[in-house]
């Protein structure tokens, strides 16, 4: 059992409806935070305000004199009984928390000439900011900030203004106090009725938003989903489903572009079913023309085993399933052998249909004619392969003819590899001889042709040139020194044996290099007469 447990998926639609949700309680959060430090200033300084409008008028209606008189006696008289009354209705009809005058002290305390709560002359510490207060009562300005302050009376904010007598001395200082439990409420129920409000516009947006992304973002994507994994599933089937996307913009764009793609795809598949048929069919047919062509050569060894004055062998190992190498050797009469190493040029089914044609000729042009002469069987067949040949094919062939009761031959060598003699007690040794053009490059070609003779134990070696061209990685060639390195390593095996240790050593050079030509190698042991 796996280690690890498979990540479940989460599907484009649940994410994107939980962005949604997340961003729009986001957006209300923020808003209900940003609404309500906003108006927590925006209350506090309309109700310090409105403490400032109620501390004005009182200041208009009291008499400066009387309150300058009372910070000096500290004595009620008729018109503080009815001050008294006075500022207790303003209180009540303000809703202000407290009024009050009073005279502060640099010790911090302020002694109240009028208190609702207390008597005159009642020293009370100053809670708020005593800076503001002091420079109020001194220099006879308003304070410039909110003098807010918590104290044993509640939390409040205070409206504070100097009470100056006729002769314009600040006598004391008038507060009227806020409490600031109302601006908390007040902003509390901002708070909740923004939130309600936000938390309603943004469950429609969020709805809104939810719709328009579902119906043209993300029903679409899936459609495309959806789309690509039924034709993956269903072997490449469009079921042009994503022709009802019409969103208008690049969505609509990548469906034309992915049903474009599939319709690409499918008759893709089709033509590659239909090559792949047609290649299996030419395949069958170049396995059968292979077998052919192996049929038309020569491929039963010892092929003669009731004649003792040689032995042969052969083989052939082509590029491609066909090709254009061949070998053929037969008898002529009871005295003469011929022998044939041919490469015509290029390779695969043109050059395999050549090659027919031309073995066919040149063994009927051999056997039916009334010479023995390689260079007049060459002539004639030159002629007749160069009739018509208007794809240009030409082709090399090394043409022997053996007498075999005395080992004397003739050669005849048209553009083809130089063969490899070895004489009985020797090595293998290239023979050089001068070469006549390739058979079909040209009509009315003149061939030569040199005589030889064999003396018991000699070997012809003959080859085509996809022996000594093999090729490895390195583009190295096998050439024709490793060649004869290796024949001469193996001369005394029987002749099957050592043409398939040269293709050994051919294959051990060329590696896994691909072979590019055919490879063809044929031996002659001539044992003459003896027993």
């Amino acid at each position: 059992m796996s280690g690890t447990k498979s990540r479940k998926k989460r599907g484009i639609g649940r994410k994107a409806l939980m962005t949604i949700i997340i961003f729009t309680l986001l957006i209300n959060v923020l808003m209900c935070f940003g609404g309500s430090f906003i108006f927590d200033h925006a209350i506090e300084k309309i109700y310090n305000e409105r403490g400032y409008v109620v501390a004005n008028i009182i200041l208009k209606q009291i008499d400066h004199d009387k309150i300058a008189e009372y910070a000096r006696t500290w004595e009620p008289d008729e018109y503080y009984e009815k001050m008294t009354l006075y500022l207790q209705d303003i209180q009540k009809c303000s809703n202000a928390a407290y009024i009050y005058i009073g005279i502060p002290y640099e010790d911090r305390t302020i002694r109240y000439i009028y208190d609702s709560g207390s008597e005159m002359g009642f020293v009370d510490p100053i809670a708020a900011p005593f800076d503001e207060i002091w420079r109020c009562y001194t220099e006879g300005v308003r304070p410039e900030s909110y003098l807010v302050r918590h104290s044993q009376y509640g939390y409040l904010t205070s409206s504070c203004l100097p009470v100056k007598d006729s002769s314009g001395s600040v006598a004391a200082l008038l507060f009227v106090d806020t409490n600031m439990e109302v601006i908390r409420s007040t902003l509390k129920s901002f708070v909740l009725s923004m939130s309600g409000i936000a938390l309603l516009l943004l469950g429609i947006f969020c709805l809104l938003n939810w719709y328009f992304m579902n119906r043209y973002l993300i029903d679409p994507l899936l459609l495309i989903r959806k789309n690509v994994m039924n034709f993956a599933s269903s072997n490449a089937q469009n079921d042009h489903s994503l022709e009802s996307i019409k969103t208008g913009d690049e969505l609509e764009d990548l469906a034309v572009s992915v049903h474009s793609m599939e319709d690409d795809i499918a008759r893709f598949i089709t033509d590659i079913r239909t090559i792949t048929a047609e290649k299996e069919r030419i395949g069958a047919e170049l396995n059968v023309a292979k077998k052919i062509q192996e049929d038309m050569l020569p491929g039963m060894f010892p092929p003669y085993p009731d004649r003792k004055e040689f032995d042969i062998y052969a083989c052939m190992t082509p590029a491609k399933e066909v090709g254009g190498d061949f070998y053929d050797f037969f008898f002529i009469d009871e005295d003469h052998f011929a022998m044939v190493m041919a490469d015509v040029s290029g390779k695969g089914v043109p050059a395999a249909l050549f090659m027919v044609i031309t073995k066919t000729l040149i063994k009927y042009r051999t056997i039916t004619g009334m010479s023995c002469s390689p260079a007049e069987i060459l002539k004639d067949v030159n002629n007749r392969l160069c009739e018509g040949n208007e794809a240009g094919f030409f082709v090399t062939v090394w043409l022997c003819i053996i007498q075999v009761s005395t080992g004397k031959g003739i050669v005849a060598n048209a553009g083809h590899e130089y063969p490899a003699v070895k004489k009985k007690d020797g090595a293998y040794e290239l023979e050089i001889s001068k070469h006549s053009p390739a058979v079909a490059a040209m009509e009315g070609t003149v061939f030569k042709e040199y005589e030889f003779r064999l003396e018991p134990g000699d070997r012809i070696f003959v080859y085509t040139d996809g022996v000594a061209e093999a090729t490895n990685a390195e583009s190295e060639m096998y050439e024709t020194d490793r060649m004869l390195a290796a024949l001469n390593l193996h001369s005394e095996e029987e002749l099957e044996f050592l043409l398939k240790d040269v293709k050994a050593d051919i294959d051990a050079f060329v590696g896994e290099a691909p072979q590019f030509d055919d490879i063809t190698m044929m031996e002659f042991r001539y044992y003459g007469n003896e027993t």
